[in-house]
């Protein structure tokens, strides 16, 4: 066993048995990092709610080692879950079911239902399989930021909050995980992720529908304002983008920009990073592009918007949502 191995089992170890000992571990997934708490354990789930300043009903994601701990969580499981989570898990989907009798209401946010997903990271799983538990984890910052993936981000924002971080390097997906809702009538995606509907229809034989219902259980990060940088964003149509700039500009304001390309203007109040083409490639990309833009102390922040395509659908969720929280 080389060092760097044996010192990343021990990091391990040490992050289960603060997870036992009701602490707050934060770890990378493969979509966010997550803050982590023992999911049986009120006390510790209370941590994160005063860590994030999160409102109480706003229900967590529990995280589980392996498919074989569903049972534990929920209940009336339908032959969909099995066949989602044969395909997906691991990976960027939480499927939301009936919840068990012991499950936390502080967990659930009071509701009859449960989020739940197993996440594609080796750090993630060997701390979930070493902790033998559900570890509830919602996204590793203050409730409404922007969402961490690296751990320094969880470490500006949140600090001495946390017991430990684990450093798994950069997320891979980069924004959070397709939330489908199987508790009703009718598969229902209640948040928009990578994992899209064409591959969730594939796989149980017609597309999931999209968007809450009146009685659809409330889910993490579907409020209307989130993900938001401290800096006002505002979503511009690509050939507006010149124009609104100049207009910021000239009124004497500190414009930051992202986009493909950049505008033709040069001014030293204008500062311009790039953004993919490739949806997959500008989510990865976007928690950590709003950070750093945020942190250069511009007034405003303008984002070319994307396209009104399928591909494009959970990109589009994440910069409305910013845009929204970030007035």
């Amino acid at each position: 066993m080389t060092a760097q191995s044996a010192a990343q089992l021990a990091n391990v170890s040490r992050a289960a048995a603060l997870l036992r000992a009701g602490e707050l571990v934060a770890f990378p997934t493969e979509t966010v990092y997550g803050l982590g708490a023992d999911a049986r354990n009120a006390q510790a789930i209370a941590k994160i709610f005063t860590a994030k300043g999160r409102p109480a009903d706003h229900p967590l994601i529990v995280h589980l080692p392996d498919v074989s701990h569903l049972e534990r969580w929920a209940v009336e499981i339908p032959a969909a879950a099995a066949k989602l989570a044969a395909a997906f898990w691991p990976g960027p989907l939480t499927l939301i079911l009936k919840r068990h009798a012991a499950v936390l209401d502080a967990v659930t946010g009071g509701q009859d239902t449960v989020g739940l997903r197993v996440p594609n990271h080796p750090v993630a799983l060997q701390v979930l399989r070493e902790f033998d538990g559900g570890v509830a984890a919602p996204s590793a910052n203050r409730f409404g930021h922007v969402s961490p993936t690296t751990a320094a981000h969880v470490r500006e924002e949140l600090g001495d909050a946390v017991a430990m971080i684990l450093d798994g390097g950069p997320c891979a997906v980069g924004i959070e995980s397709t939330i489908l809702d199987l508790s009703g009538a009718a598969p229902r995606i209640l948040r928009p992720g990578m994992l899209d509907a064409d591959a969730i229809g594939a796989v149980l034989g017609g597309l999931p529908e999209f968007g809450g219902q009146q009685n659809a259980p409330r889910v993490s990060g579907s409020l209307e304002a989130h993900y938001a940088p401290r800096t006002p964003l505002q979503l511009v149509a690509t050939a507006d983008l010149a124009a609104t700039a100049g207009r910021a500009l000239a009124a004497g304001r500190r414009i930051a920009v992202l986009a493909a390309r950049p505008l033709a203007l040069d001014h030293q109040n204008l500062a311009w990073r790039p953004a993919s083409a490739d949806p997959a490639q500008f989510a990865h990309d976007l928690y950590a592009r709003l950070r750093e833009l945020d942190a250069m102390g511009c007034d405003a922040i303008l984002v070319a918007a994307p396209p009104a395509d399928e591909a494009w659908r959970a990109v589009a969720d994440r910069l409305r949502r910013a845009s929204a929280g970030s007035k």
